[in-house]
């Protein structure tokens, strides 16, 4: 449970977010929501509209907020690319920008909050799809992996200091823009955003404060 924590939810516009964010009010947690685009929810969800790929603009808007106890970083995108090769600098600029950009300009917001209380944690979203190349997902994946590999830096560089840092790693999500994309698919073979989104929830309880650095896969059971 969430009761009475202070949740940072981005990308809380999205599917995925807009679920994580209800989640969360649901367990009793004080509930901020930034996204570029104005958030839906609950009366009770604070809703913040703000570019996260501008870092003064995200470092001010987090001022605003105040204490915050725990971090749901759910901002981000997947676009099928070209071969690695026909990649643009745009396109692999636009992959960065969404996953990796957002994310870190949330952390460095967000840390030194956390290390001047001695306590907090914080939820990344890395790919299943990103443990490893695919073909025409070469920015995506790099994208995503990166979001891994900080994941399990800044894990080690804050454990000591109260502070327990994860990601998920779901395979395909189950969403409205998924299912135009791919009509054809199985789609109970798909991740449930409530589903991800209660273990999302999970890491970002006190039930998970000795769980550190963990990149957990997230699938469907079909």
């Amino acid at each position: 449970m969430l009761t009475a924590r202070s949740v940072l939810v981005t990308g809380a516009s999205g599917a995925l977010g807009q679920v994580v964010a209800e989640t969360a009010r649901l367990q009793g947690a004080l509930v901020s929501a930034l996204d570029l685009h104005e958030c839906a929810g609950h009366e009770d969800i604070r809703k913040f509209s703000v570019d996260l790929t501008d870092a003064p603009a995200t470092m001010e808007c987090i001022r605003q907020i105040g204490d915050i106890d725990v971090v749901f970083n759910i901002a981000g995108g997947f676009a099928m690319g070209p071969a690695v090769h026909k990649t643009t600098a745009e396109q692999w600029d636009h992959m960065f920008r969404m996953n990796v950009s957002t994310m870190r300009n949330t952390v460095s917001a967000v840390v030194p909050k956390m290390v001047a209380h001695g306590h907090g944690s914080i939820v990344n979203v890395g790919a299943m799809s990103a443990r490893e190349g695919q073909a025409n997902m070469g920015a995506y994946c790099v994208a995503k992996s990166t979001v891994m590999r900080l994941t399990e830096s800044l894990s080690k560089e804050l454990r000591q200091q109260g502070i327990n840092v994860n990601a998920v790693l779901p395979s395909i999500i189950d969403t409205p823009a998924n299912r135009a994309d791919m009509p054809d698919a199985d789609f109970s073979n798909w991740v449930r955003p409530q589903d991800l989104a209660n273990v999302i929830c999970f890491l970002g309880s006190e039930a998970a404060r000795a769980v550190h650095g963990v990149l957990l896969p997230v699938q469907a059971l079909a």
